[in-house]
């Protein structure tokens, strides 16, 4: 367990892609940061200022995802951490049903808080919030790729109305003629919706120095929601109150073969399967074949074992918005999707176990599975290859293993090519 006192933040992701994203952002700041992958069942020796909580409950039934991030809530508070952070995706990936509602209620009434604030702006991504709505760059996120999500579709980029019929909280918009005058004007703002009932606070950010105006103003807060870039804030408060450690991290790695294992049909990871495959041959899992019992694992690590060592191989699910929306009239969402991170999973355990010690994977959902097949308990943060994306290290098989879990909207188009230059 954590030393009495010590642990500064635990934190809750919905996903494994998010659950190193955020651990980077508080590592980098000088945090020692630790991932586990879901809720230890046994008791362990944890050296950590943040231990970050690898749940895959972003696309699970509302009850599930609170039962499981309950549960890793009280794990945390066994700990003893001072505060708690819930963090989602800076895309705000959710349904009217949830998950990100339902879970934010769950955790204010099991800490007995009764205001958080939600704020999923991540400029250093291009994610930025203003009078509430969420843009991706300059285009509001139901103009944005996000809009043909094969799981959580956007159609609303007003965050208060995404919210409101997710919470029994009452959703409250601070703006950002408030925000750009700085924590005191934001406080100030706060101070007289504290005690009136139970309160989720949708907050604009559009710059990093937004997000610690933002936790200084909030400091006082026992549970923060949002995705990465709040931990920005939140780490540099903590450390002006002389928090800061050495937070490196020092792994032996091992050389071994590279491969990318990728499930994403985001735009920005359709734009990197496609610019790694003019200098690199890849293998597409074909859903279609694999729905009519095709032996397609087979096939693909038959492929990639005679070309491993050459250069990095490629084994790809891309698809286009309408072949996706075909896949899911055929097979339902849900069924097709676990189908392709079944797959991909098996393809990534077998890989590694013909010698693959650095794999990258993309896609959130392809990351957790992939991740749960390896029998991966534990996650050190390593090198940032580009925000929101860190090299992460691990035991495998009783190896060493390196990982990049990219979700599936960052990175820019030669992701999948010059992330290895940032792994040692």
């Amino acid at each position: 367990m954590v030393a009495a006192g010590k642990l500064l933040v635990g934190c809750v992701a919905d996903d494994f892609t998010g659950a190193t994203d955020v651990a980077n952002i508080f590592a980098r700041a000088g945090l020692k940061t630790t991932v586990l992958i879901g809720v230890p069942e046994d008791d362990r020796d944890i050296d950590a200022d943040v231990i970050v909580v690898a749940l895959k409950t972003r696309t699970t039934p509302p009850q599930m995802a609170v039962e499981q991030s309950l549960a890793a809530l009280r794990w945390l508070r066994g700990c003893g951490a001072q505060k708690y952070y819930f963090k989602y995706c800076s895309t705000f990936d959710s349904t009217a049903k949830g998950n990100i509602g339902p879970v934010a209620d769950a955790m204010l009434a099991e800490l007995g808080q009764s205001i958080t604030i939600a704020c999923p702006a991540f400029p250093a991504n291009g994610r930025t919030v203003y009078k509430g709505n969420l843009f991706v760059g300059d285009v509001p996120l139901d103009e944005s790729g996000m809009r043909n999500h094969p799981l959580t579709p956007i159609t609303d980029a007003n965050l208060l109305r995404v919210l409101g019929p997710q919470s029994r909280a009452e959703i409250t918009g601070c703006y950002y003629e408030t925000v750009k005058q700085g924590a005191s004007a934001i406080a100030e703002w706060a101070a007289p919706i504290h005690g009136d009932g139970t309160r989720i606070v949708v907050i604009d950010a559009l710059a990093d120095e937004d997000l610690v105006e933002i936790a200084q103003a909030f400091k006082d807060l026992v549970l923060f929601t949002g995705a990465s870039g709040l931990a920005y804030g939140l780490a540099r408060v903590l450390l002006a109150g002389g928090n800061s450690r050495d937070a490196a991290v020092t792994t032996d790695l091992e050389e071994g073969y590279r491969a990318v294992v990728s499930g994403s049909c985001s735009v920005a990871t359709n734009g990197q399967v496609e610019a790694m495959l003019a200098d690199h041959e890849g293998f597409r899992v074909d859903l279609s074949k694999l729905a009519d019992g095709g032996d397609v694992v087979g096939e693909a690590v038959e492929w990639a074992s005679s070309r491993l060592g050459r250069k990095p191989v490629l084994i790809y699910a891309t698809a286009l918005p309408d072949e996706v929306k075909e896949n899911q009239r055929k097979l339902g969402a849900a069924q097709s999707g676990e189908m392709v991170e079944a797959a991909l999973s098996s393809i990534a355990r077998r890989l590694v176990e013909k010698g693959v010690s650095d794999l990258i994977v993309a896609g959130g959902e392809t990351s957790g599975a992939v991740v749960k097949s390896l029998g991966v308990d534990q996650l050190s943060i390593g090198n940032e290859i580009a925000p929101g994306v860190p090299w992460v290290h691990a035991k495998s098989q009783g190896r060493s293993l390196s990982l990049a879990l990219k979700s599936g909207n960052f990175g820019e188009r030669d992701f999948f090519m010059n992330a290895w230059d940032r792994l040692r």
